[in-house]
């Protein structure tokens, strides 16, 4: 017979209750016992401790999401390496390594064309 499903979450479940035990209880404390004197220096926006000097509405260059965008490409590249060379190892036994790798093998040189291009036409350099 088999077991519960309930057993086989339940240790996900108690890190789940413990870390929202434990966040809640630093939030409470901090609640609690941090200072509560609102300056207007306190109340005022910021980013990582610097002060604001434009509008939020401010337009960014596209080179920003140029690379924004590249990097998310390669990013989702290695969600699908990953899994494939793990999965590489037990197509080598089999001998049948090259059914396997070819098509990864032409997703990779289509990346690879495509940075290259994105390189040349520069997309990366910041300055220009």
């Amino acid at each position: 017979m088999e077991a519960p499903i309930l057993e086989d979450y339940a240790p996900f479940l108690w890190v789940l209750l413990l870390a929202v035990g434990i966040s809640g209880l630093f939030v409470a404390l901090s609640y609690f016992f941090g200072p509560q004197k609102p300056t207007a220096s306190k109340l005022d926006v910021y980013e990582c401790g610097v002060p604001i000097k434009t509008s939020a509405r401010e337009r960014f260059s596209v080179k920003f999401f140029m690379v924004a965008m590249i990097f998310l490409l390669f990013d989702v590249e290695m969600v699908f390496l990953f899994p494939w060379a793990v999965k590489l190892h037990d197509f080598k036994v089999t001998e049948q390594a090259w059914v396997f790798a070819v098509p990864m093998l032409i997703f990779l040189v289509i990346l690879g064309l495509g940075l290259i291009y994105e390189w040349r036409r520069g997309a990366l350099d910041w300055e220009k």
